[in-house]
């Protein structure tokens, strides 16, 4: 029989191990549901405007819609729902926006990793509960935005000159090309904190 003493300090030992690590989500779990409805919204309404952008002024329009109206609808959602609401890629565009932080950046690898096993981009997201230095703990979500068609227009390899001038003209620090469809082209990433 083990002593309680011991017994203590192997409990107390799993659980300093253990809070400090990241909790994988389930699939079904609520705040991962109420992400992916968030994210339907965004894509949906943030899709509708880059069509009528590209409608009337072609790729070149579409441009100020991924500029100034994407960070308006993830700013207009965070507000109305409680979530911290983003898109965030490992080739930026827009620097000051779209920069991943520590976590974003392991889940875009590991999105990266599972592609090249097989897996469509379509399909690829994470959600998990992670502790930071004070404790405080905060429910997270990505969701990768796989490259279409539309997209190669502004992210492909090959741009047209009026499109690629105005995208230097509007990120000179700009790294959002190269892409093909079906390559990750970034993430949606949603956080909420959890209360106890």
């Amino acid at each position: 029989m083990t002593p309680i003493v011991p017994r203590i300090l192997i409990a107390a030992s799993l659980y300093l191990l253990t809070s400090s690590m990241p909790v994988l989500a389930s699939a079904d779990d609520p705040l991962t549901e109420e992400a992916k409805q968030i994210i339907k919204e965004f894509s949906g309404q943030l899709q509708s405007e880059l069509k009528a952008a590209i409608e009337s002024g072609g790729p070149v329009g579409a441009i100020s819609v991924c500029k100034d109206r994407s960070p308006a609808i993830a700013a207009e959602l965070s507000e109305a729902s409680g979530w911290e609401v983003g898109r965030v890629s490992l080739k930026t565009r827009n620097t000051k926006l779209g920069t991943p932080d520590a976590w974003e950046t392991r889940v875009l690898e590991s999105f990266k990793a599972r592609l090249a096993e097989g897996q469509p981009a379509e399909t690829l997201s994470q959600a998990e509960v992670v502790e930071d230095d004070q404790g405080r703990r905060t429910f997270r979500f990505m969701k990768a935005i796989p490259t279409q068609e539309v997209c190669l227009a502004c992210h492909g390899k090959t741009i047209a000159a009026p499109v690629a001038q105005a995208l230097d003209e509007h990120y000179p620090n700009d790294r959002a090309r190269g892409f093909e469809v079906g390559d990750i082209r970034g993430a949606f990433t949603l956080s909420k904190p959890l209360t106890e």
